[in-house]
Formats: structure tokens, C-alpha cells, sequence
């Protein structure tokens, strides 16, 4: 059976209170009365029962983070900052994940209507975000990315300004045909495209257009996932099925999608950044050890983690408070993918 509280104070010796108050923290125990209740709690496994105690003060001390993939570096890295931070404000995380499917975003935010959790944190997969046209019955609720209703809390980075200055700094390096790997299919039912995509071709075409080159749709290379593995086999088919001369430069929508690329590439005898430069998006971890190091967009996800949680807690705060919008900064981090000017 799982231990209660009073189980715990029986082996200590103490009041549940402490037990209560050594849990909880926020009370001052004595240290000799914390070792001997800690030491309680990890022989008993003792686990609080977040439901009990969101009956006593309407909390659960519980938030959910809902993401559209956890395979990736980006995710991963995410996540672990979201985790870290709530638990700082003595919260725990439950995770999920969409998969990209707008119904299972669906679903997975029905279910935060009946789960006993404090907040949420949505990472819409499309940009209309219509599962949010209406907040009644959710819990105080945060988007990170972009989208459109603004009576949301939302966290991102400006997808369009850091796709435009990307495919500018091709540009600038003398590309001209620079292919945008990760761009929203054009046959796929629009429900599915999902919010970056969009943005980012938008980024792309922009700075095109402002350069004086015509967007070419043949450059836009779709894929089904954003995994690298799936980047790897789209890009390869891309290049088998392309007519015409090889693009002198690759803007991958992510990094874990720059390294399907990167991969592709060696396997095929073409040289980065010496035939076709390469530059990714999210600054994971593994792009500095990438070979070449990878050229990608940079931004602070402990900064963008702790924002969102900000603004969820002002929202548990108040309900009623007017939405707010946090845009995280972004950088260009040079590395040797990218052709030198």
C-alpha cells in the first residue's frame, strides 16, 4: 500500500506537520528533524498525493508540457529546462507529446480539462491553433511558438525575422540557389502544416524577394517528420529526383534536420561548405560536433523555458489578466558549414 504521511511520522518520530513542512519546504525544520524524515521518506518510497492536497488548497502542484515530438535534441533539451525550472517553483511536469496531429492536440488538451494540473504549456502544431479558439474549461494556459489568437500567453522566437536573416546571410556569401529543407507541403491538407514551416518559408521567400531572386518551388524540399532520419531520406530522394544543378546552399528549418543533410551530403562525395553550404536552426548541443560544425540559429532555452513559466504563474496568479507576449531573441552563430564571404 503507499505510505500516507502519517506513516512517515510514525518511523521518524515526528508530527505529520513536519513531515508536512519538510515536504512542502517553505517552513524551517531543524536539520537532525529533516535527515530523519527524508530518511522516512526514501525508506517508506513515500510519494504526495497531489490530488489530496488540490482538494485542500485548489493546486496540484502538477503542470503539463505538451510538445510535438520528443525524439528530437531540440525537444530534449527544451524539456529538461522546463523540468529543471518548475521544480524550482515546486512544480512537477507532466510531459506529452502530439506527434504533430492536430487531433491529438486535440485530445491531449481535452484531457487537461479533467486532469487535476495547475497549468499548461502548448506547443500548437498549427498556426491558427483553433484547438485554443476558446480557453473556457482550460487551465491557465501558455503557448510556446507562434500563433494566431492573441488571448493566449505566448513565448517565441520570431520565426519569419530569423528565416529572413538566414537565407540574408547566404545571400550575402554569394547563394543564390539555397533550397529550404523542412518547407510546408503544398499537397498536404493544410491542417497538417505545421506553424514553423510556414513561417519560416515565409522568412525565406521574403529575404528572396527583397534580393531580387524569385522564389523557386522546386528548392522547397517537404518532409514528412523532422527527425534526422527522415530529413536524411527526403533530402536523398530530393537530389535523386532533381533536374538541374545541385543548390550551392541548404537552409534546414532545424539542426536535427541539418544533420539528415550534412549526412546525405558526405555519402555522396559533396563537399560542405566547398560545393554546398549548410546552416541549421535550434544551436542543439550536438551542432558545434557536427563535421563540419554546423552554421544555425542560436537562441537562450533556459531564457525561453523561464519565460514561459513566468507567465504561467501570473496567469495561475490571475486569470483574468491581460494576455502577454514574450519574443525571444535570436542570433546567427557562425561555424564552418557556411561558406565564407
Amino acid at each position: 500500500m503507499r505510505a500516507t504521511v502519517r506513516d512517515v511520522a510514525a518511523l521518524a518520530g515526528v508530527s505529520p506537520k513536519t513531515v508536512s513542512n519538510v515536504v512542502n519546504g517553505g517552513v524551517v525544520v531543524r536539520p537532525d528533524t529533516r535527515e530523519r524524515v527524508e530518511a522516512a521518506l526514501a525508506q517508506l518510497d513515500y510519494v504526495p498525493n497531489l490530488s489530496a492536497r488540490g482538494l485542500r488548497n485548489g493546486r496540484s502542484g502538477a503542470i503539463a508540457l505538451t510538445l510535438p515530438e520528443m525524439s528530437s535534441a531540440y525537444s530534449a533539451e527544451l524539456a529538461r529546462w522546463f523540468v529543471e525550472l518548475a521544480r524550482d517553483r515546486d512544480w512537477v511536469v507532466q510531459l506529452d507529446q502530439t506527434a504533430n496531429d492536430p487531433e491529438r492536440e486535440r485530445q491531449l488538451v481535452s484531457r487537461a480539462r479533467a486532469h487535476l494540473v495547475d497549468g499548461l504549456i502548448l506547443n500548437p502544431v498549427t498556426l491558427s491553433a483553433s484547438v485554443l479558439a476558446s480557453t473556457v474549461g482550460l487551465p491557465p494556459t501558455v503557448v510556446i511558438g507562434e500563433v494566431e489568437p492573441e488571448h493566449v500567453d505566448q513565448v517565441h522566437v520570431d520565426s519569419v525575422a530569423a528565416a529572413q536573416e538566414v537565407t540574408t546571410f547566404l545571400l550575402d556569401r554569394g547563394h543564390r540557389r539555397i533550397a529550404a529543407v523542412g518547407a510546408p507541403d503544398p499537397t498536404a491538407d493544410g491542417r497538417r502544416r505545421t506553424a514553423t514551416s510556414e513561417l519560416r518559408v515565409s522568412g525565406y521567400d521574403a529575404a528572396l524577394r527583397a534580393a531580387g531572386v524569385s522564389p523557386d518551388p522546386a528548392l522547397r524540399v517537404p518532409l514528412s517528420g523532422w527527425t534526422t532520419a527522415d530529413a536524411a531520406g527526403s533530402f536523398d530522394a530530393w537530389l535523386t529526383a532533381l533536374e538541374g544543378p545541385l543548390p550551392d546552399a541548404v537552409f534546414a528549418f532545424s539542426d536535427s534536420i541539418a544533420f539528415g543533410v550534412l549526412h546525405v551530403l558526405a555519402a555522396r562525395g559533396i563537399r560542405v561548405p566547398e560545393q554546398v553550404s549548410v546552416i541549421g536552426f535550434d544551436d542543439v548541443d550536438g551542432a558545434a560536433f557536427a563535421i563540419p560544425a554546423l552554421t544555425t540559429v542560436a537562441f537562450d532555452r533556459r531564457a525561453f523555458a523561464d519565460a514561459a513559466l513566468d507567465l504561467l504563474a501570473s496567469r495561475i496568479a490571475d486569470r483574468d489578466a491581460p494576455p502577454s507576449t514574450v519574443v525571444i531573441p535570436h542570433r546567427i552563430v557562425e561555424r564552418a558549414s557556411v561558406r565564407p564571404r
